[in-house]
């Protein structure tokens, strides 16, 4: 995998934690790694963005984003009101084929759903996977409601016949419903893909060394770590 793109079912679920965890934990097994945040919005021009915050958790990453725009929409939204120049897939693609030149492991941070537009053509974090053959590792909450936006999430990449490298939780609960821990075996039914991790809740205000000593065990072995799926759900069945 030169070249993963990361995605999630929503906002404010755990994508940029997810995506420090997979830095770290292929940065703990020996390999280089470039992080790109194809579009930050809603943040200012001095302030810390989604790459520079994998960098900070994560260690000695590559973080690079394209464009930054300052009010928290979709990319392509924030760009028509802001009358900047709007972030196109094939932009995308082209950075993260040049990193994955100079790098082991590219992640491709987007911003929000699958779905959410780049640009005034419609051009989305799936047509950036679909131009680079990139495998895409969905995100998604602990919690009820996330069935559904995992399976049309899932749907949508098969439609599109992107590979679906799995799915993490974002922020597992320290105390975890019914719905939760239910979720944990109907997950990867409703994907058609494995479950490769659960972040606990928080794990970003871990001190970075914690957190870059902890994160792979909160990751599958695909995805560098130790975590394992099946223990996880036995202790999680309700």
């Amino acid at each position: 995998m030169p070249v993963l793109v990361i995605t999630g079912t929503g906002t404010e679920i755990g994508k940029t934690v997810t995506t420090a965890a997979v830095a770290a934990a292929a940065l703990a097994a020996g390999r280089s790694v470039a992080v790109l945040k194809a579009a930050q919005t809603g943040v200012g021009p001095d302030e810390r963005g989604d790459a520079e915050e994998v960098a900070r958790l994560a260690g000695p990453v590559t973080a690079t984003e394209l464009a930054r725009y300052p009010e928290p929409l979709a990319p392509g939204t924030a760009a028509r009101r802001a009358g900047m120049t709007p972030v196109h897939p094939h932009d995308v693609a082209e950075r993260a084929a040049k990193l994955a030149t100079e790098h082991d492991l590219v992640l491709i941070e987007g911003a929000g759903g699958l779905l959410v537009r780049f640009d005034a053509a419609g051009g989305t974090l799936a047509d950036v996977a679909r131009l680079l053959s990139a495998p895409v590792l969905v995100v998604t909450p602990a919690g009820l409601g996330t069935l559904n936006a995992t399976e049309l999430t899932a749907r949508e990449l098969r439609r599109r016949e992107i590979e679906l490298a799995g799915v993490v939780i974002g922020s597992w609960p320290t105390e975890p419903d019914l719905a939760a821990r239910c979720n944990v075996a109907d997950l990867p039914e409703v994907a058609g893909a494995p479950l490769l991790g659960a972040l606990p809740a928080g794990a970003a205000a871990l001190p970075p060394a914690g957190f870059r000593t902890a994160a792979p065990g909160w990751l599958a072995p695909r995805l560098d770590g130790t975590w394992e799926a099946e223990a996880f759900r036995i202790r999680q069945a309700p």
